[in-house]
């Protein structure tokens, strides 16, 4: 029987599909810290086969956000005090840099764009909707560090989001916001206003203050 050209293709996308749906799942908290899955069980819940399972699941434990044990248990990541410390003051150097990279691009559209997340964002916290206020907090994020036009910089940064999106989510549950954080609009009046030494603090704080909630 001759084989159809696009077999191979199609083993890549659902390997391609299922990685980039787990990787949103735990980057923006869907998924609980320390959460247990089997490769059985998302096969069955993406409607895939084992292969693709197994090499999107060694892709997101090479990334950080799942963790395989010995016994070829997964989990997500339950992060200690050091490990969050560690993940905090990456963003705090990482992330003022990438605002400052994207100031000198910062124009109106962008300023508007971000002004809507930011009201996306706002809803989210008064609808406690948790998974809402993450992606759309990382949302706000992605697109101001894209004008900065470095890439690779801003792949380390997403990786740290996708280590520490489940204890984001156990952030969120603990702090009960009632209103969002100011910092975004700090963000905004520093880019509307050209001042990078004001744009890398707001960056700073904003990336930093929430996580020292979780440390005890």
């Amino acid at each position: 029987m001759l084989l159809s050209p696009r077999a191979p293709d199609a083993g890549v996308a659902a390997h391609e599909r299922l990685y980039r749906g787990l990787r949103g799942q735990i980057m923006h908290g869907e998924l609980a810290p320390g959460q247990a899955l089997t490769l059985r069980g998302l096969a069955r819940a993406h409607e895939v086969s084992m292969t693709p399972v197994r090499e999107a699941v060694r892709r997101l434990a090479a990334e950080g956000a799942l963790v395989l044990s010995n016994s070829g248990r997964i989990s997500t990541p339950e992060l200690s005090n050091e490990r969050i410390e560690e993940l905090a003051s990456i963003r705090a150097l990482l992330e003022p840099e990438l605002a400052s990279r994207a100031l000198p691009r910062a124009h109106l559209a962008l300023i508007d764009r971000l002004q809507t997340i930011n009201s996306l964002n706002a809803e989210a916290v008064t609808k406690r909707d948790a998974v809402g206020y993450i992606r759309t907090n990382l949302e706000f994020h992605r697109t101001l560090y894209l004008r900065a036009q470095a890439p690779a910089i801003l792949a380390m940064v997403e990786t740290v989001w996708l280590q520490l999106g489940p204890t984001m989510r156990a952030l969120y549950g603990r702090l009960r916001r009632e209103a969002a954080p100011p910092h975004h609009r700090q963000i905004i009046a520093a880019l509307r206003a050209g001042d990078e030494p004001a744009l890398r603090l707001a960056l700073r704080t904003d990336v930093t203050q929430g996580l020292k909630h979780l440390l005890a």
